[in-house]
């Protein structure tokens, strides 16, 4: 995809290539990665680089059975997994976490909806639906939010973010995403910790949306 402008900082795409990003977050950057050439590449520049850090650590000794394992687990067939194909404007690790089904919608207010993927311990993930020219309530972050466009696009204090265009908002941020004219807004957003709404009525109804 042509025209991203905002991509996945170096220190999520370390994670994500060593795997000790949470599962929300990995889920954002698994779709965005499918979407931007740019940060593909870069991953696997990551991803190579920490292979040649592993090479050259000291080695280790195994015993004789795990080390035959591993050379009758590297002899074995290996089939290459077909790419993942897109459904409408959702990437494939996206479709791949809704089980291939298409998102349940349920109101949020305002005309907004969402479709909660996940959420538990690590924190969660939703897909949400903004309706065009609705604003996000103005909220602050109690963590990381990384908010990924999939459709329409958004504005709020840092710039705009169109299809493709991953915003990373932390506590230092409180900010009023609105949803441009035009199509509208779905977004795949993860967070680690509940938002901070300024007003009452978000805040009050806050736990039974659970973001």
């Amino acid at each position: 995809m042509t025209g991203i402008t905002h991509h996945i900082p170096d220190n999520l795409l370390i994670a994500y290539a060593a795997g000790t990003l949470p599962n929300p977050f990995a889920l954002v950057v698994a779709a965005h990665v499918s979407l931007c050439d740019d940060c593909r590449a870069r991953l696997a520049a990551h991803e190579a680089a920490g292979g040649a850090i592993i090479e050259q650590s000291a080695p280790q000794e195994v015993s004789a059975s795990l080390r035959d394992r591993v050379l009758d687990a590297l002899d074995a067939p290996f089939e290459m997994p077909a790419p993942q194909p897109r459904h409408g404007v959702y990437p494939g690790p996206v479709m791949e976490a809704l089980k291939g089904h298409p998102p349940k919608w349920k109101p949020i207010g305002m005309g907004n909806r969402q479709c909660i993927i996940d959420h538990g311990a690590e924190g969660s993930v939703r897909l949400l639906w903004i309706a065009p020219g609705q604003a996000v309530p103005d909220h602050g972050h109690n963590g990381l939010e990384l908010t990924l466009v999939l459709q329409g696009a958004f504005a709020d204090e840092t710039g705009r973010f169109g299809p493709g265009d991953l915003e990373v908002a932390d506590a230092d941020l409180e900010h009023t995403p609105i949803a441009a004219e035009g199509a509208p807004c779905i977004c795949l957003a993860a967070t680690d910790a509940a938002l901070k709404f300024n007003s009452f009525l978000p805040r009050m109804l806050q736990p039974l949306f659970r973001i």
